[in-house]
């Protein structure tokens, strides 16, 4: 199955995140898979883009010539097959015996297996994540019969988070975000014996929907190739949850609980049911047959306190042999005749689904095992089978997070007491930074008045300096200094999940619920300003680092600090470590809202050293009012890692690198593609009074001028915000105008069909007069014509484009919307279109970038 698929060159360098990600001639195209070894790369590029339709894993074998891949095209000639003799001819013809043909298709469960198989760890917990948020059901036991062994997958369900709710609403308690391997809850395993007729997977997916349409979370025989063949799947243990919304009309449980699904007989997988009488609240038996090697098999789970109930289909003229050894079993399983359900085919489907559930919900009444995720991972240690977390650099990761977050007993504190250099200094520094900023912008500043504020400037830089990085600090960078890159990535991720946690530890109410409480205490409420603290995460620890650097460059860029002295010199060099394993890096403090402009530089000199002779750029930026899906919007794009969710994400601007392929990158224009995420600052207000608002048309000038294409992200019901306009005006006079993608996003209603697009002057125009009067602010009125001819000098490169819903349904059990998912891969195609055809601001190199840097 490997080779068939294409990745057997994959079992000893395994594929990576990277590799995942890179822009192709593919990203451009929506085309069909035509063999076997197309499989992998077509469900991983509908993986990143959510698309429901990923697992299908249909061919098309006899595909028009502009539906193939691109970087195939330059191919067609060199195969076209010139016949000779008619010996020539019978020889040749057994050439085709190893290619596809619709008679060897590809079980998209076989699919999942090899590619989670030939994935390093951290592209497995990828898969995951982006599989858990289109509600598909996960492998929680990968089998790999080759290796004869079986690998529990903690490490790679670690990251899930979900939000719910407990019914009924009962204020502040009833709303809970955690980590899904966390709780514990009841657990329902369902299996098959020998042969049944009823589908196990369609009995779920019944179970688990409120609606009458079940969703299809686990896949089944009557989808695509769901009946084929399994070659490597069987064996595979699969996970679901369902979680309450608060609504009574979708909550068919009152609290989370876990589905598991065996692929396979369970005479076959021993040990995977084995463990899953060992985890589960009641175990489902699906069979058509109980004869006396079954009964052998089950006698065996005598000593078992699990519950068992038996779901039968049974053949005509064996029902007396099933009834003899399901009486045996009765007395020794500890089950009655309540325990035995038939379904035959003239059974109600809809009455027998109702019946399962209200089974199910009366196990979760009485007493009955409860278990998280990771006492699973602790059972199947026990039975033998390896767990993915237990490998020496994930554990000594681990241990050294652990001891840093320890001494972590109140964020808040933490922040004050260990990352010093983010307190009162730095918003002092910041301050003075803008003051000279400004008086450098008017030049007509006295001397002595520039002197005295770089005097303080240089006298907080130097008590700054003065300090030493407290212990926590130092370990967090010891932590990235490892000289194992595994280490170091897990240790990464670790720090992630160890600091998300104590967030999540931390007690808060719905969005909603705090709002309300809010509006009614203060009144009007501003929507860029979070609900709860900003919460401690790594960017705090790479924010400490880049203080120190930036006092340490400040001193000795005035002399007051020899060159030789420098401690923090090496510190640029270990967050672009960061950066090029896809960790998101601050562009834009979120504390201060400013740049830390040494620290930049340097990430950016440190990146062109690294990238050498690939270091051509587009910059990809996107701004927009909180809340407005940007963030999201580019995760889904690009595959990024950009923090998600108004009140939880942080405020400053991010950016993280996407690897052009090389194959690619001659005909793109450019080797890599800078993404900016501008996080939450951007605000709504309609005033244009007072320094939030400057600050803000000041940070978006900068982030656009860097950009070579920007994505306004807006409400269907927001204008274009204030500051964002102000900037459009300021470019204007720069000559750095990048082409603009105006998206609105419908937040809130449902799903539209597809993508809808309008020429973008038609919109804009609608603005007042006066409103755009006020952005131009202080500027001359005759530089300006209007709007539309700013953000639209060229109606060839820019759109309107209307953004689908998210979510198709209510979450927490929606799934993500296909509409969605199809518009914003047709945004991508647009937006890398205009990139090949020159139709993008010029493209830049890092040397270049700095200077924009520099002067904006």
């Amino acid at each position: 199955m490997l080779s068939l698929l294409g990745l057997e060159t994959y079992q000893i360098q395994k594929l990576s995140v990277q590799d995942s990600l890179q822009i192709s001639f593919d990203s451009m195209k929506n085309w069909a898979p035509q063999g076997p070894k197309d499989l992998p790369w077509n469900f991983l590029r509908k993986l990143q883009a959510l698309n429901a339709e990923a697992r299908n894993t249909t061919m098309v074998l006899d595909a028009p010539q502009d539906t193939r891949p691109g970087e195939k095209e330059g191919q067609v000639e060199e195969e076209v097959l010139y016949w000779g003799t008619a010996d020539d001819v019978a020889a040749d013809i057994y050439s085709f015996s190893d290619l596809p043909t619709p008679d060897t298709p590809v079980n998209p469960l076989d699919l999942l297996c090899a590619l989670l198989l030939s994935s390093d760890n951290f592209l497995q917990q990828d898969i995951i994540l982006k599989m858990f948020l289109c509600q598909f059901a996960l492998p929680l036991v990968l089998p790999d019969s080759e290796n004869h062994y079986h690998m529990f997958l903690l490490w790679a369900l670690r990251g899930l988070v979900r939000t719910w709710w407990s019914q009924p609403l009962r204020g502040p308690g009833s709303f809970k975000e955690d980590s899904v391997i966390l709780p514990r809850m009841p657990t329902f395993a369902f299996v098959r014996m020998d042969v049944s007729s009823n589908s196990k997977s369609q009995l779920l997916n019944a179970i688990l929907s409120p609606g009458h349409r079940p969703q299809d979370c686990f896949w089944h025989r009557d989808l695509n190739l769901g009946a084929s063949s399994r070659e490597i799947a069987d064996g595979l243990v699969e996970i679901a949850w369902f979680f309450p919304s608060g609504r009574e009309d979708l909550d068919i449980y009152p609290e989370p609980v876990a589905f598991i699904n065996l692929r396979g007989d369970i005479g076959s997988h021993w040990l995977q049911f084995k463990l899953l009488t060992d985890i589960s609240s009641a175990v489902f038996i699906l069979t058509d047959n109980i004869s006396k090697k079954e009964y052998k098999l089950l006698f065996s789970m005598k000593e078992s306190n699990t519950k068992y109930y038996f779901i039968l289909s049974p053949y005509r003229g064996k029902r007396n042999t099933n009834l003899r050894f399901l009486n045996k079993l009765i007395p020794v399983l500890k089950i009655d005749y309540s325990h035995v359900l038939v379904k035959v085919s003239s059974t109600d489907s809809k009455s027998f689904v109702k019946r399962l559930q209200s089974i199910v919900r009366c196990v979760m009444r009485s007493p009955c095992r409860r278990v998280s995720v990771e006492d699973m991972a602790n059972a199947a240690r026990k039975l033998g089978l390896r767990v993915d977390e237990d490998c020496e650099e994930c554990q000594k990761a681990k241990e050294r997070m652990e001891k840093i977050t320890r001494k972590i007993r109140d964020p808040e504190a933490y922040k004050r007491d260990d990352l010093r250099l983010q307190g009162e200094h730095w918003r002092k520094v910041a301050q003075l930074e803008k003051e000279l900023c400004r008086l450098q912008w008017t030049g007509d500043a006295p001397e002595k008045c520039r002197s005295e504020l770089k005097g303080r400037l240089l006298e907080l830089r130097g008590q700054q300096n003065s300090l030493d990085p407290t212990w926590g600090v130092q370990e967090f960078v010891r932590g990235i200094s490892s000289p194992s890159p595994g280490e170091k990535q897990y240790f990464l991720r670790w720090m992630e999940l160890g600091l998300a946690r104590l967030a999540q530890q931390r007690l808060r109410p719905p969005p909603e619920t705090l709002l309300s409480l809010r509006s009614k205490q203060y009144g009007v409420l501003d929507a860029t300003e979070p609900l709860w603290p900003d919460p401690l995460g790594v960017e705090h620890f790479l924010r400490e680092m880049g203080q120190f650097y930036e006092a340490e460059s400040c001193l000795v860029e005035a002399g007051k600090l020899p060159a030789c002295q420098r401690r923090f010199a090496h510190f640029p060099g270990l967050a672009l470590e960061l950066l090029l394993t896809g960790l998101p890096l601050e562009l834009v403090d979120g504390s201060s809202l400013s740049v830390p402009l040494h620290w930049v530089t340097g990430l950016l000199r440190e990146l062109h050293t690294r990238l050498e002779r690939r270091s051509r750029l587009v910059v990809l930026s996107a701004l927009g009012v909180p809340g407005t899906g940007k963030s999201t919007l580019l995760n889904t794009m690009f595959g990024l890692r950009f923090a998600t969710g108004k009140n939880s994400s942080p405020r400053g601007a991010f950016m993280q690198l996407v690897e052009v392929a090389e194959g690619f990158s001659q005909d793109l224009g450019c080797d890599h593609i800078l993404v900016i995420d501008s996080g939450g600052w951007i605000g709504g207000s309609l005033t244009t009074a007072g320094e939030r608002f400057e600050l803000e048309a000041s940070l978006a000038t900068l982030i656009m001028g860097l950009s070579n294409v920007t994505v306004v992200s807006l409400a269907e019901t927001r204008n274009v915000p204030l500051a964002l306009l102000h900037a459009f005006l300021r470019l204007e006079t720069t000559g750095h105008t990048p082409s603009y993608q105006f998206v609105y996003q419908n937040l809130h209603g449902k799903s539209a069909p597809g993508t809808q697009l309008r020429d973008g002057r038609q919109c804009l125009e609608s603005l007042s007069e006066g409103g755009l009067a006020a952005a131009c602010g202080r500027m001359q009125e005759d530089s300006i014509q209007t709007l539309p001819s700013v953000a639209f000098g060229d109606p060839e490169k820019q759109h309107i484009w209307h953004i689908p819903g998210l979510w198709h349904g209510v979450p927490p059990m929606a799934p993500i919307s296909l509409g969605y998912s199809e518009a914003i891969f047709e945004l991508k195609r647009c937006l890398l279109e205009n990139i090949r055809n020159g139709l993008s601001s010029q493209n830049k190199n890092i040397q270049q970038l700095i200077e924009l840097v520099r002067q904006l």
